[in-house]
């Protein structure tokens, strides 16, 4: 299997309290059946989370614990990053080498920030990406609410032909993963 699934960021903090993003809960439960699938068919599984020095998602509080009710197997690998970007100082891309993974599946959080920069940053290094238009969320901001966000990047990404390498947007119930 030369696919891996990226989780990002769905982390304690950005699902709970203050800060949790839009329909997190059902994002979760989505990201489940997509990891399952994942799985069942044999590619990586990695989550990522974001981590700060100090403050909000600090590492190894509570904030920065993966998400409750988020289903990790033993056999899942785990990923820190300190930027919008899951490639950028982290060994990622060395993990994607060392599994022989040519295709990327990704969904988490937040949609205009971390999911975005990753996608483009996949792109740009010649991954092809499916992006599960379902489950990417965000909390959205004054200007946009988080629905809007979630529904213009899946059309701004799957817009973007400059890298070569394209993204789909497919639905956790459509969404295939298989040779």
């Amino acid at each position: 299997m030369n696919t891996a699934l990226l989780v990002i960021d769905v982390q304690q903090g950005l699902c709970e309290g203050e800060h949790d993003a839009f329909e997190s809960q059902q994002v979760i439960a989505r990201i489940n059946k997509v990891s399952e699938k994942a799985r069942a068919a044999g590619a990586v599984v990695i989550f990522i989370q974001h981590e700060s020095k100090s403050g909000y998602l600090e590492f190894g509080t509570d904030a920065w614990q993966l998400a409750h009710g988020l289903h990790v197997e033993p056999t899942d690998l785990c990923i820190r990053k300190t930027t919008p970007d899951s490639f950028h100082r982290t060994e990622l891309e060395g993990v994607l080498t060392q599994h022989a993974v040519a295709n990327l599946v990704i969904c988490g959080m937040h949609t205009e920030f971390c999911v975005d920069t990753t996608t483009r940053r996949a792109l740009a290094l010649g991954y092809p990406v499916v992006l599960v238009e379902d489950a990417h969320t965000t909390e959205g901001n004054e200007h946009l609410s988080a629905a809007q966000i979630i529904r213009h990047h899946n059309d701004t990404l799957t817009n973007i032909r400059s890298f070569g390498p394209r993204v789909r947007a497919i639905s956790t119930e459509n969404l295939r993963i298989g040779a």
